[in-house]
């Protein structure tokens, strides 16, 4: 039996990059994955043993999520597993920063965090899983990400107060912090910078999306039936050592 077999997943920004390894692997694994993508044209394909349902969605809209959640409800009844990848990193010093830019970071990667939590878990049964992709970013402090590491905190500590405030419905909720990984967000990067990250990953190499997806697995499937409130780094060791 898949790992998720049978199950009905949500991946929030399930498109390109870590976003669709994880809504990939969700569906290879048995669940029917609905993932949202502000690009992405709507469609559904088979998986391996599920199902990939496509939506576009602008996570940011706080009412558009709402009504995608509204249509997830009518189609499957039911929430057993949700992911919240969607997020944006834009470089700026303290000097730099702008409404606009601490606005934007705090609007995807936080407030979009946040309302989509709050509608998976009002249709999600007992023994649910919430995995909310974080960043090593939010213990360390790389120049020029400040606004960027200040919201993958605040996602690290929503995971502490949800875990606590769910688990009498056996709900469990857990962070996947990634560091450095090769994505079309690091490729919009600098050589330079991503030269510098790499010299700080003790193996020596940026991380994979599938490798991400494969601990985003782990957090959604009963494997880790007595973890919540925990935060799994996949970073090479970056910083870990």
């Amino acid at each position: 039996m898949s790992g998720l077999s049978g199950k009905i997943a949500v991946v929030v920004g399930g498109h390109g990059g870590i976003g669709g390894a994880i809504a990939e692997r969700f569906a290879a694994e048995g669940a029917t994955v609905y993932a949202t993508s502000r690009r992405a044209d709507e469609g559904e394909v088979e998986l391996g043993a599920g199902r990939l349902r496509t939506r576009r969605v602008e996570a940011s809209d706080v009412t558009a999520l709402a009504a995608f959640f509204e249509r997830v409800g009518s189609e499957a009844g039911r929430v057993d597993v949700l992911a919240v990848n969607a997020g944006i990193a834009e470089y700026a010093t303290l000097d730099d920063i702008r409404e606009d830019h601490f606005d934007r970071t705090f609007d995807l990667n936080v407030r979009a965090l946040l309302f989509a939590a709050k509608a998976a878990t009002a249709m999600m049964p007992e023994g649910g899983a919430i995995v909310l992709v974080g960043s090593i970013a939010d213990a360390i402090g790389t120049k020029g990400y400040g606004v960027y590491g200040a919201s993958k905190a605040a996602v690290r500590s929503f995971a502490r107060t949800w875990a606590n405030e769910l688990a009498p419905r056996n709900i469990r909720v857990n962070v996947v912090a990634p560091g450095p990984t090769d994505t079309a967000m690091m490729a919009a990067t600098s050589d330079e910078m991503r030269e510098t990250l790499t010299k700080l990953i003790p193996l020596g190499r940026m991380g994979r999306a599938d490798e991400v997806a494969s601990a985003a697995l782990f957090l959604a499937s009963d494997q880790s039936s007595y973890i919540t409130g925990a935060e799994l780094p996949v970073d090479g060791g970056m910083a870990q050592v």
